[in-house]
């Protein structure tokens, strides 16, 4: 179960290695607006649009590797101090009844639009946009998706921890 959960982990390991680049093209991109804008005094609404899509590919799929290496906000009032079962029992509880349904829904809701958006090929948001918005709606699924991994990976690993611990006494 541990080798399921590990390759599940690379593929968030993967993703997170790629989407961490954008965040600089981001910044990059940024700068070249402002640049162009101040500067030479040119404004551009596709190289605008392209920080939103950087922007959004860098949140949307970038959230399993956040939760891969324990980077999402948790409230810490009982978490901290519980035994390495409580923690287990809290973990399994949240992948199970929150964050399982929650992807699952969106994902659920979220699909007949991403699909319609394919079928014609959806355009720019904008007159001079990016001609592209089936893919910056293609994010939610692939956000879906890449939490759901994730959880089943932590999902199998705090089984194996609540297992090891009954066994070990803790």
């Amino acid at each position: 179960m541990e080798r399921l959960a590990d390759g599940l982990d690379r593929i968030n390991r993967a993703v997170g290695a790629v989407t961490m680049w954008a965040a600089l093209a981001m910044v990059l991109v940024q700068f070249a607006i402002v640049l162009m804008r101040y500067v030479f005094g040119y404004t551009s609404i596709f190289v605008n649009e392209s920080v939103l899509y950087l922007h959004a590919s860098l949140f949307m799929l970038g959230a399993g590797y956040t939760m891969l290496v324990g980077g999402h906000v948790r409230v810490d009032i009982f978490y901290a101090t519980a035994t390495a079962r409580s923690k287990a029992l809290i973990d399994i509880f949240g992948h199970l009844v929150l964050l399982a349904p929650a992807t699952l829904i969106l994902l659920y809701w979220s699909w007949p639009t991403v699909s319609r958006a394919w079928a014609i090929r959806e355009g720019a948001m904008s007159v001079g946009g990016i001609p592209a918005s089936y893919l910056l709606k293609t994010l939610i699924p692939a956000f879906c998706v890449l939490l759901l991994i994730q959880g089943i990976s932590a999902l199998i690993r705090d089984v194996i921890r609540l297992s090891q611990g009954d066994r070990h006494g803790a």
